[in-house]
């Protein structure tokens, strides 16, 4: 078992499925101590931190609504406290709304820029308080961000460009403090909600992207852990993507 994370305390926010699952068992596989949130089923959430604690780590879920931010605030403070402290924070919670521009309704749009732009602001701004040189905040963005490419997703790929200038601005804050910000872009990935034996996941593997297949999360995760630890110190201000050639 690697342990390049060994004594090192992280918060994934929506981790107890697809992604986010995945980041948290690799983390912990990696040696950290995890905690992560999640807004629906409790006993889909100590699944999964069940099955992560084989790795030896402590694995910690907490139930709040990214789109609270108080709940969130809590969130992070709760990690600190049971876990002595912050020094990953993955904003993985994401929503995705689809629907043409006469219809899409502005509930659906701030629902959209609450949990995923809002709440990368407040838990990033929260958990920076807490972390000490050598922290590492990581965002999972879309690379929805550079290519948007059916009608219907405007809403969508603008929530997600947006998290392009935020981490570029924010490795400025962060930077003198030794904190790096990068967002990972992830394109088709076999996930529940998006399974690679659909319609539509055919459709994209034979006609757009270079390497014939969805994603595996994690893949996604494993870019996650590379900027967890000390090799990535000197990037900051990224946007990474891993989509099988989808904007090549």
């Amino acid at each position: 078992m690697n342990t390049t994370l060994k004594n090192k305390s992280a918060l994934v926010t929506g981790g107890s499925r697809g992604i986010g699952a995945a980041i948290v068992s690799r983390l912990a596989r990696e040696g950290a101590n995890v905690a992560f949130t999640y807004s629906n089923s409790q006993e889909r959430a100590e699944a999964t931190a069940k099955a992560a604690r084989i790795h030896g780590s402590r694995v910690l879920p907490i139930h709040a609504d990214s789109a609270d931010a108080k709940s969130l605030t809590h969130a992070v403070d709760h990690t600190v406290k049971e876990l002595g402290g912050l020094d990953i924070l993955v904003n993985n919670a994401g929503v995705f709304v689809m629907g043409p521009l006469e219809s899409f309704s502005l509930a659906d749009f701030d629902r959209t820029l609450a949990v995923n732009v809002r709440a990368v602001f407040v838990a990033t701004q929260a958990a920076a308080k807490h972390m000490k040189e050598g922290g590492r905040i990581i965002n999972i963005g879309s690379c929805n961000a550079d290519r948007m490419p059916f009608p219907g997703g405007g809403v969508y790929a603008m929530s997600k460009s947006a998290l392009q200038g935020l981490v570029q601005g924010l490795a400025r804050d962060l930077g003198p403090r030794g904190i790096t910000i990068n967002n990972v872009q992830p394109g088709p990935i076999d996930t529940e909600m998006n399974p690679a034996t659909s319609e539509f996941a055919g459709l994209m593997i034979k006609q757009v992207l270079a390497i014939p297949r969805y994603g595996r999360a994690e893949e996604v995760a494993a870019m996650v852990a590379y900027l967890s630890g000390s090799e990535a110190s000197y990037v900051t201000g990224a946007n990474l993507t891993i989509d099988g050639g989808f904007t090549a």
